[in-house]
């Protein structure tokens, strides 16, 4: 199930995008990482955010970043 939170925490994850901003026009998109469901045990259930010894990705996340640049990617070509 996708879930959608348009409230996120503020980050300084993205500094270095904004000189890439600078030059061209685009956006910076968070997809979350889930519940931590998918993590090895050992490490915890609470959420676990990048630059962490902890971190794991959730691969499962991938069909959902991939369907949604090709949405993206589409309603773009779209519009002529």
């Amino acid at each position: 199930m996708l879930h959608v939170n348009s409230q996120i925490e503020l980050t300084m994850g993205a500094e270095d995008f904004t000189f890439m901003l600078g030059n061209k026009p685009g956006c910076y998109i968070v997809i979350g990482n889930g519940k931590d469901d998918h993590r090895a045990g050992g490490y915890g259930l609470e959420p676990c955010n990048l630059h962490n010894a902890s971190y794991d990705f959730n691969d499962d996340l991938l069909p959902i970043g991939a369907s949604y640049l090709v949405n993206l990617a589409e309603a773009y070509l779209k519009q002529g």
